[in-house]
Parts: structure tokens; sequence; C-alpha cells
């Protein structure tokens, strides 16, 4: 990459990192759901392998939930909205998933991680917009098999997604019962366990490949993360304070609206991208 190419990419990660935090802490989602296709588009931008965009994009944006889910669920668990129970029961189950999710992902084509993206955004982003929230505060009784199916399903999407867990967790825990912003809170939290294990996955499964960007560690571009983290974590904290300050409808609404505008958005890369 030359100079300005290099100032663009810096820009975007930037940008990322400043949208990508806020909605960190307001949603949940580790910024993962924007901070994967402006990479996506930035590296577009370059002259590198098309069919390695994607993987780098994921890794990268994995490695960056690490530092912005430890802020935000900071934030989250100082407000009493997160069920360390919950996380018990579930996290280990994320955690395979996750490492699975990370392995196929290093591995498949790009379009494939870019269809995942599209197809669970869209399905989350409806079900956010349509579903009545449940009427109770009690969350509902599942056995272990279901909670073990959910998280190796969770991590394994998430890993795939290059995102913290949110965009599936939320949605999920909220149909068990939870409170939306007890969900936010504890998938926040959740993006740590993703975030771990997704990115060393993609560094080490991206170790030899030729054509990516400078800065690279397998498919973890350092000189974006370099960007991204101090605004993730900053933002992530403004995020928070805004989720508890807005009525849960609304936190709803604004959920499933941008998933809906990002995973078009991606979509029409799918379908006319080279």
């Amino acid at each position: 990459m030359d100079g300005g190419t290099i100032a663009l990419f810096v820009g975007i990660a930037v940008a990322a990192g400043i949208f990508g935090g806020t909605l960190a802490g307001l949603l949940g989602v580790g910024g993962g759901i924007v901070i994967v296709p402006a990479l996506y588009w930035a590296l577009s931008l370059t002259d590198m392998n098309p069919g390695l965009m994607m993987q780098v994009a994921v890794g990268t944006s994995l490695a960056s939930i690490i530092f912005t889910s430890a802020s935000s669920s900071y934030g989250h668990w100082r407000k009493g909205a997160i069920d360390v129970a919950l996380l018990k029961r579930w996290g280990p189950w994320i955690l395979v998933g996750t490492i699975l999710g990370g392995l196929i992902g290093g591995l498949v084509s790009g379009k494939v991680l870019i269809a995942v993206f599209v197809v669970v955004a869209l399905a989350v982003a409806l079900d956010m917009i349509f579903r009545t929230a449940t009427p109770s505060d009690t969350p509902r009784s599942f056995s272990a098999p279901v909670w073990a199916a959910s998280g190796l399903g969770a991590g394994a999407i998430s890993a795939m997604m290059g995102i913290g867990g949110g965009t599936v967790c939320v949605p999920t825990l909220n149909f068990l019962g939870y409170d939306i912003r007890r969900a936010v809170g504890t998938s926040a939290a959740i993006g740590f366990v993703i975030g771990v294990p997704g990115a060393i996955t993609y560094a080490l499964t991206g170790l030899g490949q030729e054509n990516l960007p400078p800065f690279s560690l397998g498919y973890v571009n350092l000189l974006s993360l370099v960007c991204l983290v101090p605004l993730t974590m900053t933002f992530a904290r403004v995020g928070v304070r805004i989720a508890h300050a807005i009525p849960q409808r609304r936190l709803r609404l604004l959920f499933g609206l941008f998933l809906i505008a990002t995973a078009l958005n991606m979509a029409r890369d799918l379908v006319f991208g080279g």
C-alpha cells in the first residue's frame, strides 16, 4: 500500500473505532458489526487478494473486541447488568464454539464469511424489530443441552462474523426472558470470551499467507488494531451511559435498524463484488 492508501485505511479504522465503540457499549455487540464491514471496505481499496479481505477484517475485529468488551463490560458491571451465573453456564460452550468457528473461518472462502454475516444480521434485525418483548422479568428455564447447543452456535457464528457475540447473544437472551439491558450487559462480557480465542485462531491460521496488508500477524492487522483499540475502549463507556438512559423498545429498534443497513450493504458487495 502507498502512503495515501495507508492514510485512508487508518482514517477508516479511526471512524470505525469511534462508532464501533459507542455501539459496543450501547448494544453489547463488541463493535464488530461496524468494524468488519468498515475494514472490509478499506481493504477493498488496496491491491490485496480479495479472497482474504474478509478474513483480515474478521480477525482484526475479533482482536479489537478483546479490549472493547473489557471496557464495555466494566461499565455494565458497575450498573449491575451482568449475570455472572449465566456466564459460568454459557461461557465454556461459547469458547468451544468460537474456536471451531475461527478454524472454519480461516479456511473457507471470504464470500462464505460475507454470506454468514448478511444472513445472520438480517435474521437478528427482523427478530429484534418485530418480536414482542417478554413481559416477565423471570428468565425461562432450559436444559443443559439447550444451553450447550446455543452456546456452540453463538460462538461459531460470532467467530465467523468477527463480532463479540452481542448480535447473536442479545436477542437469544432476550428471547429466553432476560431484560434487554441485562442481556446487553452480559453479552458485552461474553465478547471477551469470544475475542481472545477468536483472534488467536485467525492469527495462527493466517500465518504464511502472502499479500496481506503491512503490519499483519496472520489475519490480524496490527496497524488497524492500534487505531481501533483506544477509540473503541473510550467510546464504549459513552455507549453504556446511553444504553441505561433510553427506553428498552427504542434500544431494540435501534439495534435492528442498524443491522439491516449493515447487512444490505454487505449483501450488495457479495452480489456485485468481484
